[in-house]
């Protein structure tokens, strides 16, 4: 059977503040400038799986069940929440999008019913986008 990728996007909104804990108050305002202050977005997750088309349903994944999925491993536990001190695993990591979408990729990586992560991109507003696939 052919592998055949599929992509699935869902969405989040989420607060976060950027911040280096061993910089300064100054130089953490001088280098995140108005991301240093409590601040919100309208995430865009969008994950790309490859699989073997499967004869019976012509499905690599029924989208719904990768909706699904996308939601118990990392939705649910982001959306509105505030991602510097409500989401166990993103403790300790400053939540730019570069480190968001690395975080999300290694939460999903392994745990979607033997389909191959291929690629994890994540919008943190239309113009500014982030994506990963794996290092």
């Amino acid at each position: 059977m052919p592998k055949v990728l599929v992509t699935r996007r869902v969405h989040f909104s989420a607060g976060h503040r950027l911040l280096n804990p061993e910089f300064s108050e100054e130089r953490n305002r001088r280098v995140f400038g108005g991301c240093y202050n409590r601040h919100g977005h309208n995430y865009d997750l969008e994950v790309t799986v490859e699989g073997e088309v499967d004869p019976e349903t012509g499905y690599v994944i029924d989208l719904g069940d990768l909706k699904r999925r996308l939601h118990e491993i990392v939705v649910d536990d982001v959306d509105h929440k505030f991602l510097n001190d409500e989401v166990g695993w993103l403790q300790g990591v400053n939540p730019t999008a570069e480190n968001l979408v690395v975080q999300i990729w290694d939460r999903l990586h392994g745990r979607l019913d033997g389909l191959r992560l291929v690629n994890v991109k994540l919008w943190e507003t239309p113009r500014n986008i982030a994506e990963y696939q794996g290092g």
